[in-house]
């Protein structure tokens, strides 16, 4: 098949993905325009089997999309806490980390063109699903709810990465769309989060949208989380909001605070760090408050390798490695234990500490290394780091897009930079420390402003996430871009200082960073395929 990526190809596609085990279609048909596909659409919705359909091919489009670091983003390379290799394949990761990406990198079609694909099946359940017959309100409510969300989802992935971007509500193609400003953009994501936030349910009680007892569909808990980061978003850059937004945010993330204090939800922390990424807690993680659920028999992520380095025996994809200022600057403890990896398992089938080299150098990338996305090598284990086996590159590990322990972050966060401190912050934000350190340190206490309270929490929300970029709704460098923060950074890698890695070891990054800032370097530049056929792209 020959892959095509732009959106206005996919409009009249993506209607027809979400009936594609009742209609039979070639790949071909699959990409071009079809006026028959598109009234076929119109009287999709004849029964509860159809609407579940619809739903169930918008959860695998959204699948899809965050399967793998090619179609997720490679926009996460931006942040302070991760990085890539200075040669082999790596251009299209290499142009993020750089700050200098061109409009024909060659992953980020597929980034684009994902983020439409959802909000087009998202269109699709929003506009139609209402007239299926002989259905509850309450099914269609929950499914509806379900699409604004994810539609709300992929603009926020697309207002944060590319600004003003076009809005499509409707099923038609629109090859001369608008851009519409980040301000009417984010103005669209809060009417869809408020939506869903009436919609969705607390508690899923059947099939397919619990497992284990947990929630593996969008529900209440997961929206007001959404919209707290939301704000917290709209009160920084590029809108500065300020104040009042951030009060909006704390409010919101209190709103899930208490409903886990008052029983309205299950979600808890876990007590051990280690186990929030572990497979024993997969698919039966309290503190996973939204999470794509993945099945390597129906559908797979393909990330277990691309956080090794090429000279791991492991024999990885050398897509991904720490940063080195970060991983210094990340506290000693259990937490940071569990995020990299102890020892590096290098060719000769030796362990050593990730700074290890010969003199003169002889390794490309002389790194940390992020142990978060990877699967054991017998499908359904825990990964061993001693162990040379090559993990398989397809894996069943649940991503993470928001976690109970982000919410106590943004919460603490929120509350300090709306000029304000109280004791519930800052026991929250002691819960996500105390854990992090293995023992009852309480170190954030009342007396602390509320910059420092802030910060502080800015900083451990950075810590919780570090590394893990495939499905994480926050990442680092999504916390760097509302906080202007990525000047700062971009003038650090630009200068690339020796760190002391180990006493009398020093370590730099291999990336190298060049050229002068400007505010343009805050986005994408639009895709050059896409560009060629909306002007307002250009």
């Amino acid at each position: 098949m020959n892959r095509k990526h732009s959106i206005y190809k996919y409009s009249s596609g993506i209607l027809l993905f979400v009936f594609l085990a009742l209609v039979a279609i070639s790949c071909s048909d699959f990409l071009d325009e079809d006026p028959k596909g598109q009234l076929a659409t119109k009287n999709f919705f004849t029964n509860k089997n159809d609407l579940d359909a619809s739903l169930n091919a918008l959860y695998a489009i959204i699948a899809t999309s965050q399967k793998s670091n090619d179609l997720i983003g490679t926009n996460f390379l931006v942040g302070d806490d991760i990085s890539t290799h200075p040669a082999s394949n790596k251009q299209s990761l290499r142009e993020y980390d750089q700050f200098n990406v061109s409009d024909n990198n060659g992953w980020m079609p597929s980034m684009w063109q994902y983020r439409w694909m959802v909000v087009k099946a998202a269109n699709f359940v929003i506009n139609n699903a209402a007239r299926t017959p002989d259905v509850s309100e309450d099914d269609i409510k929950i499914a509806i709810a379900q699409a604004h969300y994810w539609r709300a989802y992929s603009y926020f992935y697309l207002v944060t990465t590319w600004g003003k971007v076009p809005v499509m509500l409707e099923e038609e193609i629109n090859y001369a769309a608008p851009l519409q400003s980040e301000e009417e953009i984010y103005k669209l994501i809060i009417e869809d989060l408020k939506i869903a936030e009436k919609g969705c349910p607390v508690q899923y009680t059947k099939d397919p949208y619990v497992r284990n007892g947990m929630n593996i569909s969008v529900s209440q808990g997961a929206v007001k989380a959404t919209m707290a980061y939301v704000y917290m978003c709209m009160a920084g850059w590029p809108l500065n909001k300020g104040v009042e937004y951030y009060k909006l945010a704390a409010d919101k993330a209190k709103e899930v605070i208490d409903g886990v204090e008052n029983g309205t939800y299950y979600y808890t922390l876990l007590d051990e760090y280690w186990k929030v990424y572990s497979w024993q807690y997969n698919n039966q993680n309290p503190e996973v408050l939204l999470g794509i659920y993945y099945n390597r028999d129906r559908t797979k992520q393909d990330s277990p390798l691309a956080d090794f380095l090429l000279d791991m025996k492991q024999g990885g994809w050398g897509d991904t490695n720490g940063e080195i200022k970060f991983w210094k600057d990340f506290p000693d403890g259990p937490r940071k234990q569990a995020s990299y990896f102890p020892k590096i398992m290098l060719n000769d089938g030796n362990l050593y500490d990730w700074w290890y080299d010969t003199e003169p150098s002889s390794r490309a990338v002389v790194a940390p290394v992020f142990m978060k996305t990877v699967e054991g090598a017998v499908r359904g284990t825990e990964f061993d780091y001693t162990n040379p086996a090559n993990p398989a590159p397809n894996g069943d590990k649940m991503r993470q897009l928001i976690r109970l322990s982000e919410v106590y972050c943004w919460y603490a966060e929120a509350v300090g930079r709306s000029e304000q401190i109280n004791a519930k912050a800052v026991e929250v934000l002691n819960k996500v420390r105390n854990r992090a350190d293995g023992k009852e340190s309480n170190i954030y206490t009342i007396a602390m402003t509320p910059t420092e309270l802030a910060e502080a929490a800015y900083n451990e929300h950075g810590w919780e996430i570090a590394g893990y970029y495939l499905g994480g709704f926050a990442p680092r460098a999504r916390d760097m871009f509302r906080m202007y923060r990525y000047k700062d950074h971009f003038e650090f890698r630009k200068q690339n200082p020796s760190i002391e890695v180990a006493p009398g070891i020093f370590r730099k990054e291999a990336v190298p960073v060049t050229g002068t800032w400007d505010d343009s370097k805050m986005y994408a530049p639009y895709p050059f395929s896409d560009a060629s056929l909306n002007p307002n792209l250009k």
